[in-house]
């Protein structure tokens, strides 16, 4: 308790000092969690998915469609269990900034290898009996204040038009990685009236969605379902879902270098300010150590002072921009959701950040430490005013 309180005294002797360090250090500690959760909210499509989903799309490009018909060749194919198949929208409600993912799929196949988006019976029969009816994500309907039953005006970007879809569900994700920021219409609706539009254009699907029964054998299955279309006018590409939804990130990869980059640069910038605070502070008190050491105190207690001084402004500093972080990533989540539909601190960024917080304090005091732990009584002294 004693050396609690001398180091508190220690600590809070020039206030504003210390102050302006720590709140250099909280600063520090919640750009590093920020930028931290972002790099991790690009990454949780791929860490949400499934090792028992595969995705099929076509070779040439996840533009170009393949033909409905290919989901009876894929059930044949030894090792999967279940076929569904899925379609972008691409609608604009409203206006272009409320953008969110809309999916085409196939409601009953789709939602049994989807088992994350929890919807209740009742409103799941809802939506397979009405080929207007949408489901969405609790995020969603919350962001938009829609409820059960609500007609959703959307205007076609990919499907020209207005089209006019029925809420008839609302799903709530099995746990807080699940992307409860999207809608799932009826593919039956969208292709029947495309193929009432245009001749030609129905039957396609954006990409079939693979169930398999064994994680271990994806790479083998994919080889046999894209060697069941080679050479046909419509290869396939099939692939795990997580390389899947990586394939997109993999686009914004020097960004994501940048932030981790920027977010380590942050850090060394406060250890080199708190390095300098701490070492003014040694040449300070040097007469005081050097009074410590004829008192007879081993230059171990004098490297324990420095060490605990920074490592309690470090901690001090580091538990107040974990804090900090928490609501600053709440509104960040608000503002952002259509960009990062699951955006959350996890407990791993938490534990960083306090990681890093002792350990820019550790570094921080060693050079000071050191030099006072060899320094002379005479010569600290010779300091005395």
């Amino acid at each position: 308790m004693f050396v609690l309180r001398l180091l508190l005294k220690n600590a809070f002797r020039h206030r504003l000092r210390t102050l302006l360090t720590m709140l250099g250090l909280v600063v520090a500690v919640v750009a590093f969690g920020m930028l931290r959760t972002i790099v991790e909210a690009w990454y949780a499509g791929a860490e949400a998915s499934s090792s028992t989903r595969l995705v099929t799309r076509s070779a040439t490009s996840l533009t170009v469609p393949l033909p409905l018909a290919y989901a009876e060749r894929l059930r044949a194919v030894d090792g999967i269990d279940s076929i569904s198949w899925s379609n972008w929208f691409g609608g604009i409600y409203i206006e272009p900034r409320n953008f969110f993912p809309q999916f085409a799929v196939d409601p009953a196949s789709y939602l049994a290898l989807y088992p994350e988006y929890r919807l209740s019976d009742e409103q799941r029969l809802a939506w397979f009996r009405d080929r207007q009816g949408v489901v969405v994500g609790r995020k969603l309907a919350d962001k938009h204040g829609w409820k059960l039953g609500d007609t959703i005006a959307m205007r076609g970007t990919i499907y020209a038009g207005t089209w006019s879809f029925v809420l008839r569900g609302i799903y709530d994700g099995a746990d807080a990685g699940t992307d409860e920021n999207q809608m799932l219409i009826q593919w039956a609706f969208i292709n029947e009236t495309m193929k009432a539009r245009s001749r030609g254009r129905g039957d396609t699907v954006g990409v079939f969605v693979v169930g398999i029964r064994d994680p271990a054998n994806a790479a083998t299955i994919s080889q046999r379902i894209d060697a069941q279309f080679r050479n046909s006018l419509a290869e396939t590409l099939t692939e795990t879902e997580k390389a899947f939804q990586l394939g997109f990130v993999a686009m914004s990869e020097a960004i994501l270098l940048a932030l981790q980059a920027v977010s380590f640069i942050v850090i060394v910038i406060i250890m080199a300010v708190m390095a300098n605070t701490m070492a003014m502070t040694a040449r300070e008190r040097l007469a005081e150590y050097a009074t410590l050491k004829a008192l007879g105190f081993p230059p171990s207690f004098v490297v324990r002072l420095l060490f605990g001084e920074s490592l309690l402004i470090a901690v001090l500093g580091g538990l107040l921009g974990m804090a900090l972080t928490l609501p600053l990533a709440a509104g960040f989540a608000g503002a952002t959701s259509s960009l990062f539909p699951v955006f959350r601190v996890s407990e791993t960024t938490l534990l960083l950040q306090l990681v890093v917080a002792l350990f820019v304090g550790a570094v921080a005091a060693a050079w000071p430490a050191f030099t006072m732990s060899r320094i002379s009584i005479v010569s600290g002294l010779r300091h005395v005013a």
